[in-house]
């Protein structure tokens, strides 16, 4: 449903009949490569490549409407190469593979970027408003209208040859803006709620390094500091550290101590007649960004894991991409690639998932996976993980304590769902005309 303010602003061609082409303006279409620049980026060859060592944008570096760069490559340039292969703020970045026409705006958060050759760089001239095209290629890439300009059977490819051929809608400059801008500021909200999740996660793992690996409360009251947490908590944490290093009665145990693997599995015998299917290409670093609905019949072959509320997914193939999430949402369904962790215990569940998915256990994974073209590791390596194992009174306590942060992101992660529902409704609509503004101004005003 869309928000209240929202619909007051928005004219309907024809009330009752949405769909009418009777009343739906036909926008004129145009050739893209005539009204913008394209560019592809760099091979890389370490062998050939001179001048200075910069990162680089790759493949995997840009989701839809974002770009990852927790992990960038880099690559050498030529001074001469600085401007043919760098990012101005504004340019649209475009997957060349991988799934082609994958894209985001970049917005210069670090200047002098680079791209790579598996992306195009398009710069849009004056008729042709950059974040309207952004908004036409998310489209496209729901309703499949960039396929027919693909390459290749199995590797899909969107070649700068075909990329210049794609026919995009003109509207009128003010409308472009218009739309694009009421799209954008739900992708500014949701943008809002990412960012705020990053920092309560954040905050979710300071703690947990402060108890569980750094064992802060026990060496302050080792060294006779004074109390940094509520005296009830305070008091649970060992006064000193074993032989080993860790607080004195806690232990060393493997993650399968607090959680099982793999507990649940859909078959023929017990499958629903849908799915909610969860893959690992939509799950970065904490977060699912997009769910597919299947009939069980047409499902993927590997869309057979049962997830339930607090269970952890971690993707097994290339651990180092960070496929990997907590799961707040009933009834979703995952990737065999995931090892799915159930804790065995309620108060277990925030801390498998922290132990889980700490930066220094998903790089262990990330070096024990086997394959050079597919490297994977195997569910047992995932709970093979070290975990420090409190008494159950620190266990609980920290539970307690996170849980309300987990809600929250759960909260914001809904909403984000509800924001983008919204905006991938409004997409079609206003790309075709069928949806008018009545004034831009006032539809601004509207989705603040």
């Amino acid at each position: 449903m869309l928000p209240e303010r929202l619909c007051r602003r928005i004219e309907l061609n024809q009330v009752g009949n949405l769909g009418s082409p009777n009343r739906q303006r036909i926008w004129p279409v145009a050739r893209l490569g005539d009204h913008a620049d394209s560019c592809l980026g760099k091979m890389l060859d370490s062998e050939k490549n001179r001048g200075d060592l910069l990162p680089y944008l790759g493949n995997k570096n840009v989701r839809w409407g974002s770009f990852d760069t927790s992990n960038l490559g880099q690559m050498r340039f030529e001074k001469n190469e600085h401007d043919r292969y760098g990012l101005r703020r504004g340019d649209l970045v475009i997957c060349e593979g991988g799934e082609p026409g994958r894209c985001a705006i970049w917005k210069d958060a670090i200047p002098g970027m680079k791209i790579q050759k598996a992306l195009h760089r398009i710069r849009t001239r004056d008729q042709l408003d950059n974040e309207f095209l952004y908004y036409w290629f998310l489209l496209a890439g729901q309703n499949g209208a960039l396929e027919p300009y693909f390459t290749g059977t199995t590797i899909k490819h969107l070649t700068g040859k075909a990329l210049a051929e794609l026919r995009v809608p003109l509207p009128p400059n003010s409308e472009q803006r218009a739309i694009s801008h009421m799209l954008g500021t739900l992708d500014d909200k949701i943008d809002l709620n990412r960012r705020m999740n990053e920092t309560l996660e954040a905050m979710a793992r300071a703690i947990f390094k402060d108890w569980f690996v750094d064992f802060g409360p026990t060496r302050a009251k080792a060294e006779g500091r004074a109390p940094y947490l509520a005296p009830e908590l305070w008091d649970l944490f060992p006064d000193a550290l074993d032989d080993d290093g860790k607080p004195v009665g806690w232990t060393l145990v493997p993650l399968s101590v607090l959680a099982e693997a793999n507990p649940e599995s859909w078959s023929k015998k017990n499958a629903p007649e849908e799915i909610v299917y969860v893959d690992l290409a939509n799950t970065k670093w904490g977060s699912i960004d997009a769910t597919h609905h299947f009939l069980w019949r047409d499902a993927p072959s590997r869309a057979k894991r049962i997830l339930r509320p607090g269970d952890t997914i971690v993707g097994l193939v290339r651990p180092g991409n960070g496929s990997y999430a907590y799961i707040g949402t009933p009834g979703l369904t995952g990737s065999t690639g995931f090892a799915v962790l159930r804790p065995r215990e309620p108060q277990y569940a925030e801390l498998v998932f922290l132990s889980a998915t700490a930066p220094e256990n998903i790089e262990c994974l990330a070096h024990l996976a086997d394959g050079a073209a597919y490297p994977a590791v195997r569910p047992e390596a995932v709970e093979a993980t070290e975990v420090v194992l409190a008494d159950n009174a620190v266990t609980t306590s920290f539970s307690a304590l996170i849980d309300p942060i987990f809600d929250r992101m759960e909260r914001n992660k809904i909403e984000c769902q509800t924001l983008a529902q919204t905006r991938d409704l409004l997409l079609p609509r206003l790309m075709s005309g069928e949806i008018r503004l009545l004034k831009a101004e006032h539809a601004m005003e509207a989705v603040k």
